[in-house]
């Protein structure tokens, strides 16, 4: 028994690398700019099982949700967070 699971499924590095790629790439931001990104579990009705936020960590602390996990983020979805600027 692991008292210490959260529970939460991890995301595979090599997938969250992938999106941080392309996180840069679509916005054209410096690699030296630190992206964050955080699989969350909603609880509350409506809400999707699981939603991936990403902080981009510049000036303005530019903030977004995905509401898919990490795992299921393509490429398509950080062009259609791009258009949202």
């Amino acid at each position: 028994m692991n008292l210490f699971s959260t529970g939460k499924p991890k995301a595979n590095p090599e997938k969250i690398q992938q999106v941080k790629n392309w996180i840069y790439q679509v916005f054209e931001i410096d690699e030296q700019i630190t992206i964050s990104l955080n699989q969350l579990q909603c609880t509350e009705p409506g809400c999707p099982p699981l939603e991936t936020v990403i902080v981009i960590m510049d000036e303005s602390k530019q903030r977004y949700k995905i509401h898919k996990s990490i795992a299921d983020i393509e490429r398509e979805d950080i062009l259609q967070l791009q258009h949202k600027q």
